[in-house]
């Protein structure tokens, strides 16, 4: 297998993992996968008053970093983009909530370890008024 073949792989497994988390604490879940120009968003469910767009990410336990320290404010900044893009095409009275998911795996015997939702865990600097 490639590199970039494992890593989608990995990739597939993490947010099939934080999928089913969401699914099973009340979200549901409208797409996956969303991609524009500016980026792609993870995963977009609904939840009580928002949207979310959750970003995963998923780390060997073997990782020096948490999987969300990857999501830096230049991946802040293209998820918030590409929200945008998906909320002009799909017209909503949610509120945009923007949450990162760890999802961390034994790279052993590829079993998922944890999985942690940080809910709120950025969101758009200035003018709201986009949204």
């Amino acid at each position: 297998m490639n590199r970039k073949t494992e890593a989608q792989s990995i990739g597939d497994m993490g947010e099939n993992a934080a999928e089913k988390y969401l699914k099973n604490k009340g979200y549901t879940v409208v797409g996956r996968n969303y991609r524009c120009c500016s980026g792609e968003i993870d995963i977009i469910a609904k939840y009580d008053k928002y949207i979310v767009f959750a970003e995963v990410k998923t780390r060997s336990i073997n990782s020096l970093d948490r999987p969300g320290a990857w999501v830096d404010r230049k991946k802040q900044k293209k998820i918030i983009t590409a929200a945008y893009m998906y909320l002009v095409e799909n017209d909503t009275d949610l509120q945009p909530r923007f949450d990162v998911i760890e999802v961390v795996y034994d790279n052993i015997t590829g079993v998922i370890i944890s999985v942690e939702h940080i809910e709120d865990a950025f969101m758009q600097e200035g003018d709201y008024s986009a949204f």
